[in-house]
């Protein structure tokens, strides 16, 4: 676990150390905002293309080979980001990066699920979502330390030296537990979910970029072929012997219960991760580190109280946790979207905390009840299709909530007798923020009302675990 830690929380710390030296990247490399925003497009794109076929990878090749590999293409691109002359060389370091990346995750979970019992997976996973929320929490703020005292590329040299001694531990510690089947590879299944899972996303971000409406061909026929494509490739999944990615795991209710929760909780927390600094610096005219003071308690406070959140479902079960957190998302999302110009700096840090925590609660301990229904033989696929549906889900919700933010602030500033005006272009930013919140709010609500069809769950096999641990 320690090995898996280590790597992970410095390839995830890596998504956001970035973003806050786009500026200096837009000088340096003179291209446009739109351009440079690939750097993150590009990232999640690669994620959201490779996640899906780890089921199949961790088929072909041990733990090992998985985590090492993994963590030898990320620091290969980490390298390349380093040294990159043009902007060319960093985008291509940035998609190798996205590579390693998006192996990581789904060979850490389910190696989770196959060395814990279902008693402690619970407690396992929170501290897995210590490393998921907290790495990207404290991101920006180490990034801006960095970037204080020396340029851009150290954000990339501080982090080699890590990723390296990560692949030295994991090479005398990390041991195999997964079993190699070596399932024949069907590449049409690739092909389509290629198709589909990338079409879905590079749609859905670059509409949320902002460079590209909704009108735009680039973003309605990547939407539209990704559909067809993820339609066929589900198809394609439903008649094979050995599928690529068994979508067999939906006909277990808690599973697909889990699912609809956690594309909730992820649209809810990348839309505010967007929302919320483009209000507080535009609308209410705070400055850059202001804001992310402001953003650090809830990031700090979500990951942190994951390992306790894990613990306590051990205890309590998912009901006690996720119900409550719903509860809190609801409130919280109300509160925003009834925020003005005479909202306090202090009042945003108290919501954005308490979102924070609320999604908490909600995250970890679903994803853990939903997994632990599942047979042995479904663990891959579970754990890629629930990391790969967070990938759709963020960059869906960002481009959702955008749009909708977009909107709100087009139908005031038409009622508005001077839509020029500094002070007119704040409202009516305050007021798209407050149209988003108050759409999310429904969106809380459907969270909340199936919160309470939820109920603790162990696969047959699992339960038979437990037994022999009680006897």
């Amino acid at each position: 676990m320690i090995s898996l830690i280590i790597g992970a929380f410095f390839a995830i710390l890596n998504e956001t150390l970035l973003n806050v030296a786009f500026t200096d990247l837009i000088h340096e490399f003179q291209v446009d905002a739109p351009t440079i925003q690939w750097l993150a497009t590009g990232f999640m794109l690669v994620v959201g293309v490779l996640v899906p076929i780890t089921a199949l990878l961790t088929s072909w090749f041990t733990t090992r080979q998985m985590f090492i590999g993994a963590m030898i293409v990320f620091t290969i691109g980490t390298i390349i980001c380093g040294i990159a002359p043009n902007f060319s060389t960093l985008l291509i370091g940035r998609l190798i990066q996205a590579c390693g990346t998006g192996l990581l995750m789904p060979v850490m979970m389910n190696t989770i699920l196959l060395i814990y019992p279902p008693h402690q997976r619970g407690g396992a996973m929170g501290t897995v979502g210590l490393v998921i929320m907290f790495a990207p929490a404290i991101g920006p703020t180490i990034s801006g330390i960095i970037l204080e005292a020396l340029n851009w590329r150290w954000l990339f040299y501080i982090v080699i030296p890590f990723a390296i001694f990560s692949i030295a531990f994991a090479s005398v510690y990390l041991k195999n537990v997964s079993e190699v089947t070596k399932p024949k590879v069907d590449f049409v299944s690739v092909i389509l979910s290629t198709l589909g899972f990338g079409g879905i996303v590079f749609g859905f971000s670059s509409a949320g970029e902002g460079s590209a409406g909704w009108t735009h061909p680039e973003v309605y026929l990547a939407i539209i072929i990704g559909f067809i494509s993820l339609i066929l490739f589900v198809w394609r999944q439903l008649r094979l012997e050995e599928p690529m990615l068994d979508v067999r795991v939906f006909k277990y209710p808690m599973f697909a219960l889990t699912t609809i929760l956690l594309i909730i909780s992820m649209m809810t927390l990348f839309s505010t991760i967007i929302l919320l600094p483009m209000l507080l610096r535009g609308g209410l005219a705070f400055s850059a580190f202001m804001t992310g003071i402001a953003l650090l308690p809830g990031g700090l406070i979500n990951g942190l109280i994951s390992p306790v959140t894990g613990r306590l479902f051990d205890k309590y079960g998912p009901r006690k946790l996720v119900i409550p957190g719903t509860l809190i998302l609801v409130i919280t999302m109300w509160f925003f979207s009834n925020i003005s110009m005479e909202t306090s700096l202090f009042t945003f840090i108290i919501l954005h905390t308490f979102l924070s925590i609320g999604i908490a609660m909600i995250m970890m301990p679903t994803q853990t009840n939903g997994l632990n229904q599942l047979n042995r033989k479904h663990y891959p696929h579970g754990t890629a299709i629930l990391n790969t549906l967070q990938q759709v889900a963020a960059a869906i919700g960002v481009a959702f909530f955008v749009s909708i933010m977009s909107t709100g602030q087009d139908i005031y500033l038409n009622q508005s007798n001077d839509p020029t005006s500094t002070n007119e272009l704040a409202q009516s930013l305050i007021s798209g923020v407050k149209l988003a919140f108050t759409v999310g709010l429904g969106f809380a609500i459907i969270g909340l009302i199936l919160a309470f069809f939820i109920k603790r769950t162990i696969s047959p096999e699992s339960a038979d675990e437990v037994k022999v641990h009680q006897h």
